[in-house]
């Protein structure tokens, strides 16, 4: 059902220290800030050749990045996305099989433009899961 792995989130307190740690001393690719409102997050992309990693920064006090920063002051991994074919299907299949899938249970659009969804971290050995229509 999942396909290959799309990027891992880090929720970060200081974007621009995350992006140019990734940038001049890793020496990665990175691209610039963009806002998803919607999601409450900035985000900023790290290409890699074989995936990416999605520094997030919360934009305001109610995003969910800064509940997750007040208990992680020095932030860490908050999702791993993994790419689906079929997002409906996707998420139907597993809600058959008792995953829970978070919010109202319809796609949003994420932050490359595609639906996505998110999976309860308790049904996935505590690990929140993004999936992403490709």
């Amino acid at each position: 059902m999942i396909g290959r792995l799309n990027h891992v989130a880090i929720a970060v307190p200081d974007l621009a220290a995350a992006t140019a740690t990734y940038r001049d001393v890793l020496g990665a690719r990175v691209s610039d800030p963009h806002d998803l409102p919607d999601h409450g997050v900035r985000v900023v992309f790290v290409e890699l050749p074989n995936t990416k990693i999605e520094l997030l920064h919360p934009l305001g006090e109610n995003s969910p990045i800064a509940g997750f920063l007040d208990k992680n002051a020095a932030g860490g991994i908050h999702h791993v996305c993994y790419e689906v074919d079929d997002i409906r299907a996707a998420r139907d299949a597993l809600a058959a099989k008792g995953a829970r899938v978070l919010g109202d249970g319809e796609p949003r659009t994420g932050a490359h433009g595609k639906p996505v969804l998110f999976l309860h971290p308790k049904d996935f050995c505590g690990t929140l899961v993004e999936l992403e229509q490709v």
